[in-house]
């Protein structure tokens, strides 16, 4: 399962630099993970100051 990231989203980027496949991106209003490139190793997560990166 890919992550997803949630409306907790605070944009600071953290997650974007942290993913080893460039899943995650800048959105409208938060970061997005392309779940088809996502390879669900968590790193986004662990990194994130606010949990807002999720396993879906």
């Amino acid at each position: 399962m890919a992550y997803v990231i949630n409306d907790e989203c605070l944009n600071c980027g953290a997650c974007e630099a942290e993913c080893p496949v460039s899943a995650i991106s800048a959105g409208d209003s938060k970061y997005v993970i392309d779940a088809d490139t996502c390879i669900d190793c968590g790193a986004c997560e662990g990194v994130c100051p606010v949990g807002a990166p999720q396993q879906a």
